[in-house]
């Protein structure tokens, strides 16, 4: 019986397939750095981050990562593709789609690059109400 309350307690149901740190990227809802400035808001949060796109949106997660990478917030640590099948037309056929997953993990300059960021920020705002 013991062995079976193991299994239950292990046992994954599902319910919270999205994880925490992923950032789904899109095309065409938000501007470029809207995900970069939210993957480094992630990276305060949780020591790794996620982004995740389909499609034509490939493009805008790989220099999402590569801004990241150039400006010493993050380190490459995981890509991964694929292909996936997405419900296409009326018809119900699945349609395959490319699928990009680059994991960044926080530089070990990251935390004295954000509290520098957050310094320019507030002098900016100084200033402007000067």
């Amino acid at each position: 019986m013991e062995g079976i309350a193991e299994g239950v307690k292990s046992m994954s149901l599902g319910v919270d397939t999205q994880k925490k740190n992923r950032i789904q990227v899109s095309n065409t809802k938000k501007p470029l750095f809207f995900y970069v400035n939210l993957a480094k808001r992630y990276m305060q949060q949780y020591t790794d981050v996620e982004l995740s796109a389909l499609g034509m949106a490939i493009a805008t997660v790989v220099t999402v990562a590569e801004i990241l990478k150039n400006n010493g917030f993050a380190v490459e640590k995981k890509i991964m593709t694929m292909t996936v099948d997405i419900k296409g037309d009326s018809r119900g056929r699945p349609v395959q789609k490319a699928k990009i997953e680059i994991t960044l993990a926080k530089s070990d300059k990251f935390d004295e690059l954000m509290a520098v960021a957050n310094e320019e920020k507030e002098a900016a705002e100084a200033q402007e109400q000067n």
